[in-house]
């Protein structure tokens, strides 16, 4: 027999004894799945490779993966002035840092500008009118008090007349009492015109007035939209120029931000400058993970952008409600939005990054872990293939919870025992057929 050609049981029993099986030659990597262990099979000397991995105590997790975008908690949102069409002349780049007090937007002035002269010109011709119509009622008064002034006077001189009607003939002294009665008359009327006068004086003030109110009223709107045309950074911070939505974008893609030259509407949202001390990711679970998550369960991050550091974080909110996202062509998309505070921050972080988020519902430290692929059913039971020198030799195991990748053996099998990822018998069998 050649030296390369041994004898050799595969399992519990092997093969049978009419076989003649080659030695294993086992060619073990260090470490995890991925190595192979190499043997020949038969005379013909086929190169069989078996996929190992060795077994390994490590932490045991079982969580739900999904994607997110990093938010900030807080922040300043600066939006368009309640003006009429507002067009953007001046506007900070998305990221460029800012400080309190920076000017962020500005919108065009000109129109505004005008407006303010308008009604400014309105407010002095008003006053004019006020001085004008007030130097009007002064002459009028004046007039009325010399008439009421004469007509005090003939009431006097008609009675003094008529109290001579003693020494006068009859005919005289009634004649003179008439005149009493004809100037007390006319008293009275210069006295109702004196007030229908000033009825009407004070009427023409009110009117004015109204009116003097109103462009006053003007002229401090037009003084508010000219104070509203420079928006100014509230805080320090990063520049985030947001979505104009009432642009329309490529096929399939968001919105473009505001930009120069944009005409935004009353109360658009232009900007924000987010409060960086307090970070979070905003989540979307599928319909069925939601099921599997409560409040509080932690969350591990990896940020794509620094993807060397990994942070922490606490579920803090699910949606009771479900999202639905139509993707065109009468599809659709049922997501649970969830939210989840970051404990541990970065000066790198930034809002809109894209990150991976794993969702820790169990963990188990210090388990016995090998890859699910390594076990398989044995009479019932589950069972690896272990090595042992240049054989692999069938072993019951004892296992326990599992996740998408590892199981936890409880027992039969100990730290840095090498076992197989496929049946080595049926790899045997396929390498004999070729």
């Amino acid at each position: 027999m050649s030296k390369d050609v041994r004898k050799g049981r595969l399992g519990q029993g092997g093969s049978s004894k009419r076989k003649r099986i080659l030695t294993w030659i086992v060619v073990l990597a260090a470490g995890a799945g991925g190595s192979y262990a190499a043997y020949r099979y038969s005379a013909k000397e086929t190169t069989v490779e078996v996929p190992v991995a060795k077994v390994r105590l490590g932490e045991f997790v079982i969580s739900v993966k999904t994607r997110g975008e990093i938010k900030a908690t807080r922040s300043e949102v600066l939006t368009a002035p309640q003006v009429p069409d507002p067009r953007i002349t001046r506007l900070s780049e998305s990221g460029r840092p800012v400080k309190k007090g920076d000017v962020v937007v500005e919108f065009d002035a000109a129109q505004q500008e005008q407006n303010l002269i308008e009604r400014s010109t309105g407010l002095r011709t008003t006053d004019s009118q006020i001085v004008q119509t007030k130097a009007s009622h002064r002459i009028t008064d004046e007039m009325d008090q010399m008439n009421l002034m004469t007509a005090d006077f003939n009431v006097k001189r008609a009675q003094l007349e008529a109290s001579k009607a003693e020494i006068v003939s009859a005919i005289e002294g009634a004649k003179s009492r008439i005149d009493v009665g004809v100037t007390e008359g006319e008293h009275n009327q210069v006295k109702t015109t004196i007030k229908s006068h000033d009825v009407a004086q004070q009427a023409d003030l009110d009117r004015l007035g109204e009116a003097r109110e109103k462009v006053v009223r003007d002229v401090e709107r037009a003084k508010g939209y000219l104070g509203k045309m420079v928006i100014k950074a509230p805080i320090d911070g990063i520049i985030n120029v947001l979505p104009n939505f009432r642009t329309q974008g490529s096929w399939g893609q968001s919105p473009p931000p505001f930009k120069e030259g944009d005409r935004a509407w009353t109360g658009a949202a232009i900007a924000e400058i987010p409060d960086l001390n307090e970070m979070r990711i905003d989540l979307k679970l599928e319909e069925v993970d939601r099921g599997k998550l409560t409040i509080g369960h932690k969350v591990r991050i990896r940020v794509d952008a620094i993807p060397e550091k990994e942070f922490l974080a606490d579920l803090d909110w699910i949606s009771p409600i479900a999202q639905v996202t139509f993707r065109g062509m009468g599809m659709s998309e049922k997501t649970f939005p969830a939210r989840a505070t970051l404990k541990n921050l970065d000066g790198r972080l930034r809002p809109g990054m894209s990150a991976s988020a794993e969702v820790l519902i169990e963990t188990q430290p210090g388990a016995m872990l090998i890859p699910i692929r390594a076990s398989f059913m044995h009479q019932g039971k589950p069972a690896v293939y272990v090595q042992r020198g240049q054989q692999f030799l069938i072993r019951p195991i004892e296992v326990g919870k599992r996740n998408e990748t590892d199981m936890v053996v409880l027992k039969g099998l100990n730290q840095g025992e090498v076992v197989t990822l496929e049946n080595p018998i049926e790899a045997a069998k396929r390498a004999k057929k070729l």
